[in-house]
C-alpha cells in the first residue's frame, strides 16, 4: 500500500460507520463478509448498496449469488465481525444463523436484516458496488450498534 493510499484510508477512517455482515447461501454453504460500506439508496423502490473489494477471497462467491442479506450488527456481535473480516474466514458458524426468507441466511441477534435480490453490480475502481433490492426486512429493539472509527470497534454513548 502506497503512503498516499494509506493516508487516504486513514482520512476515510475518520467517518464513523456501523458494522454489517453480508450473508449468502452458496453451493458450499453459508458465507459471510464484514463490511462498513452499507448505505441506503432509495425508499421507492427499496434499494441499498454495499461494496466488495475485487481482491477479496469471497468476490467470486458473491458474484454468483442472486440473493444476500445485510445484517446490521449489535455491539455483542464484535467477535463474528472480527472473524468474518479476515481472509479465509468464509463460513458463518451454524449457531450464529437463523433461517431467513427465500433461503437467505440471516444472523441471529442482528439489529436489522435486509434480505435483498441483486439489482445491479457496478464498477467502482478496485471495488464492485452491489445494489440490492430489499424484498424483506426485520429489526429488533433495545440493543446498541457496533460501530467502527479510526480502525477500531467502538460503542455508542449518549451525547
Amino acid at each position: 500500500m502506497t503512503t498516499e493510499i494509506r493516508r487516504l484510508r486513514d482520512a476515510l477512517g475518520c467517518f464513523t460507520t456501523g458494522v454489517c455482515v453480508v450473508t449468502a447461501a452458496t453451493d458450499t454453504g453459508v458465507i459471510g463478509l464484514t463490511i462498513n460500506s452499507f448505505a441506503s439508496v432509495s425508499l421507492d423502490p427499496p434499494l441499498v448498496l454495499w461494496s466488495l473489494d475485487r481482491a477479496s477471497d469471497r468476490a467470486e462467491a458473491f458474484h454468483i449469488v442472486d440473493r444476500f442479506a445485510i445484517n446490521v450488527l449489535s455491539e455483542e456481535m464484535q467477535a463474528i465481525s472480527s472473524a468474518l473480516a479476515k481472509k479465509g474466514a468464509h463460513a458463518v458458524p451454524v449457531e450464529a444463523l437463523d433461517p431467513g426468507p427465500h433461503e437467505v441466511p440471516i444472523l441471529h441477534g442482528a439489529l436489522a436484516q435486509f434480505i435483498c435480490t441483486v439489482e445491479n453490480r457496478h464498477d467502482g475502481g478496485d471495488h464492485v458496488i452491489f445494489v440490492g433490492r430489499v424484498t424483506e426486512f426485520r429489526q429488533s429493539e433495545g440493543a446498541a450498534p457496533l460501530i467502527y472509527y479510526r480502525g477500531k470497534y467502538r460503542t455508542l454513548a449518549e451525547a
